[in-house]
């Protein structure tokens, strides 16, 4: 099966040997995303809830790029450098996805790109 890459101005341009999203098929393989803001590539703020909402922001941007929405990802992977913020996500979450929600894990991890405290990635499946 052939693959197409995925590219919008509306969300970061890649900061390495990366692609935005890869397509194959029916599926949208996206890559994490962390609060940088598109027009600037710096980040949003040191504030959590912003970061998250910029994330998200991009995720969607990414999402529309591959002819979807946040509704077409049947997975996510939020990385969080402090689990104490699961419940800031899942609120924020809740803004830009409807049920049946994604399949999701959320993990804490040591660091992330450029000291941002989120990064999103996901698996997205296009109707046919």
């Amino acid at each position: 099966m052939s693959k197409s890459v995925i590219y919008t101005d509306k969300a970061p341009q890649a900061i390495g040997t990366y692609s935005q999203a890869i397509k194959s098929g029916t599926t949208v393989y996206l890559s994490g995303q962390i609060p940088l803001v598109p027009e600037t590539m710096l980040v949003i703020s040191e504030d959590f809830t912003e970061q998250a909402h910029q994330v998200f922001k991009n995720v969607q941007a990414v999402c529309n790029a591959a002819g979807g929405t946040t509704d077409h990802l049947a997975k996510v992977n939020i990385f969080l450098t402090d689990l104490s913020n699961f419940a800031t996500v899942n609120e924020i979450m809740s803004q830009y996805f409807k049920q049946p929600y994604p399949a999701r894990a959320a993990v804490q991890v040591s660091a992330l790109p450029k000291g941002v405290q989120i990064e999103i990635d996901g698996v997205m499946e296009l109707p046919e």
